[in-house]
Order: C-alpha cells, then structure tokens, then sequence
C-alpha cells in the first residue's frame, strides 16, 4: 500500500486499472452524495439520464456524425497545409513564411471567426475554415518544432552516404519523422475537438454537438449539458486511442 504513494514507483498494469477504478467510484460516490437535496450545484444521476434520452430523441446520432464530419474535414485540411509549410521552414525563402504563420496563435478565437464570416456566408464552410485556420497555426509550429529537434548526427549521416539537399530533406525530415507526424496530429486532434464545440456555438445553422449545447444552455437545462459533457469527453478520447493505437500499428519502431 506504501508504494502507491511513493513517486516514482512502478506498479503494474492491473494495478494501474484498481487505482482508476477507486478513483471513478469515488466520484460517482460524491455525484450521488452531492445531488441528493432539494438544492444542488450539479445534475443528479437521473436528471443526467433523462438528458441522454432527450438528446437520443432529438437526433443525437445525426449531430454526432455531422461534427465528428466537420472535425476530420478541418484536421485534414489544416495537416495537409501545415506540412507544406513545415517541410518548406528549411528552404531560406521559405522560412520566413512558415514562422509568421506560427505567429497567428496569438490571434483572439472570436476576431478571427468575425473576418472569415466577412468573407464567407455558408455555414458548413465557414466552420471549417475557422477551424482549418486556427489549427494550421499550432500544427505548422509544432512540427517545426520536430524538425528542430532532429539530432545533427542524423544530417550527417545522410551526407556520408552522398544524399543531395533534397534528398535529406525527404529521408530525414519527411520519411524520419512520419511517427512523430502522426503524434503532432494526435495531440492538435485534441484541440479540435475541443474548440469544435465553440465553432459550432457561433455557427449553429449546421447542427452538431455545439448546437445542442447550446440550446441545453438556452434553456438552463442542466441535465442535458452534462449529458453532453460526457458525450464529448468520451468520443475525444476514443478519437486519441485510435490514433495512438494507429500510430503504434504502422511504427513499431515508436518509442513516442
């Protein structure tokens, strides 16, 4: 028992399982306890419940197909943009580009969603340059960051065995990191689906997952909100196994 409160100790897998199931028992323990009166911060169990039903009836399969829809659109056009950008960052007239696209990550969400809308006035596409445009920035500059990170021995390498620029640029940077590519990818997916919820709050004419919060929240109905909740928080770490699981299929080699 001592072991399980000294940093650094390992402890086995199941062990790790007994600790997470403790710790989730003893949560919904102080939902229940906590929501049993008349007044109450948080929805009790059933209220919570009647909010999965409720959302089951108003096509809550629909709305998850048209975000989990708007998040891969996003995520696959911002990686596409975000490498070109990456992989030009070593060519001198290049790099300058790349690094003030990173700099936009500074940008206030709201502003950026004002201008796009000035410019773009269907729903579904604005969404998704919204967020496109938002992702492209963290994704180029942690990417970027991989390619900062390669050892010098491996360029080195490569022109010992009398590779050209280019070619070093695509056996080293390109084929030599896909896995931490990957990884990069896995990580922003995360923020996307995070703030795919908030692009979908301002833009409500597509449907989706932010629609419903919203109208939850229109409401007050406290019940469907975290219902919601625990929908989005349980597809977004389904979405992260599936890629970590994926990324470990394709590179063995991984040591990520």
């Amino acid at each position: 028992m001592i072991k399980y409160f000294t940093p650094f100790e390992k402890i086995s897998k199941l062990q790790k399982t007994i600790i997470l199931i403790c710790w989730l028992v003893l949560l919904i323990v102080i939902w229940f306890a906590t929501t049993t009166g008349e007044k109450h911060l948080f929805p009790s169990p059933n209220q919570v419940i009647k909010g999965f039903s409720e959302l089951y009836k108003e096509g809550l399969v629909v709305h998850i197909f048209n975000s989990l829809k708007l998040c891969f659109i996003s995520i696959f056009l911002a990686t596409v943009i975000s490498l070109v950008l990456a992989y030009s960052w070593p060519i001198p007239v290049l790099k300058s580009i790349s690094e003030f696209v990173t700099k936009f990550r500074f940008l206030p969400f709201t502003g950026l969603s004002f201008y796009i809308t000035m410019v773009i006035h269907e729903a579904r596409t604005m969404q998704v340059w919204i967020l496109v445009i938002f992702l492209t920035t963290f994704l180029t500059t942690s990417l970027i960051a991989v390619i900062k990170d390669i050892p010098q021995e491996e360029f080195d390498h490569a022109k010992m065995l009398k590779c050209t620029r280019l070619e070093v640029l695509w056996q080293v940077i390109v084929l030599g990191r896909l896995d931490y590519v990957m990884d990069v990818i896995r990580q922003n997916l995360a923020i996307t689906w995070m703030m795919l919820v908030t692009v979908e709050s301002i833009v409500v004419a597509s449907g989706g997952l932010g629609f419903l919060i919203k109208n939850s929240d229109k409401f007050m109905n406290t019940g469907r909100i975290i219902a919601l909740q625990i929908i989005i928080l349980l597809i977004g770490l389904s979405l992260d196994a599936g890629i970590n699981f994926l990324r470990k299929a394709i590179f063995r080699y991984s040591k990520i």
